[in-house]
């Protein structure tokens, strides 16, 4: 047991092979949160995440499209694209073509009543933060939404999807080049070039589009997440909140920051 954080176990242990220890973790001791590594473990350097159902509980574009009166419709597609079925690309071009005529009123009608932080996402990044950690929020949503949410939480840049409005209504396009999955492990290697070589990455997310920056960094820990995320990284939170984070870096509960 770490001394100043009780809860969590730190397990040292002989060999390599990663896949044989998931499957002992997840058969004896799940639901669980933990997180693998072949070396010591730091403070992340720059910290990267996904938006929704991450560092907030909700689907913005499935939200939106109640509003629209069409949230059966377009959150079965969000669900087979977040399961690796379809193709993200063409399955976000589908959807919000489906809000074409949408008042963008509606947008911030939905930040106010349905779009709520995910518990302990205020006090990771700010703790992360105040650690000298840099904030990236990167989503396959919409600008509409991640930029005041990264100003609620405290990230430092914000990439995203920007829908395009004519008139005052949604047109059911989007503006310039889609953040997918690509886009995701793109802007984590940008980041981390920027640091250097040795520089500790910590990313987060819960779909089929966050696989490739979970596989990237440093710490890739899937919350929450689709069996395929989950598969692709490697740490985990099925259990905790977003706090859980902290206590795997071996941050002690006296020195976080609450958000």
């Amino acid at each position: 047991m770490l001394d100043h954080c009780s809860e969590v176990l730190q397990l040292m242990l002989p060999g390599d092979d990663i896949a044989a220890l998931r499957r002992v973790i997840d058969e004896h001791f799940a639901p669980s949160d933990a997180i693998i590594s072949t070396e010591p473990f730091g403070i992340p350097d720059v910290f990267v995440s996904d938006m929704d159902s991450t560092m907030i509980g909700q689907e913005c574009i499935d939200e939106l499209a109640d509003y629209a009166g069409i949230k059966p419709q377009i959150a079965a597609i969000t669900e087979r694209a977040m399961q690796g079925e379809l193709d993200f690309e063409s399955a976000l071009r589908e959807r919000v073509g489906l809000l074409a005529e949408l008042e963008e009123s509606a947008i911030a009608q939905c930040l106010a009543e349905r779009i709520v932080p995910m518990d302990g996402a205020r006090t990771l990044v700010a703790t992360l933060k105040h650690r000298g950690c840099r904030t990236v929020l990167v989503t396959g949503g919409f600008h509409h939404f991640a930029d005041p949410v990264a100003e609620e939480l405290g990230f430092e840049r914000v990439i995203g999807n920007r829908l395009a409005v004519h008139e005052g209504k949604l047109t059911g396009g989007l503006i310039g080049a889609i953040t997918g999955a690509a886009a995701k492990e793109a802007a984590l290697r940008e980041e981390v070039a920027a640091l250097g070589d040795n520089a500790v990455s910590l990313a987060t997310g819960d779909g089929a589009n966050d696989i490739p920056m979970l596989a990237a960094a440093t710490y890739g820990v899937a919350y929450r997440a689709k069996p395929k995320a989950r598969a692709a990284a490697n740490g985990w939170i099925d259990r905790g909140n977003l706090t859980s984070l902290l206590k795997l870096l071996e941050i002690p509960e006296h020195d976080w920051v609450l958000g």
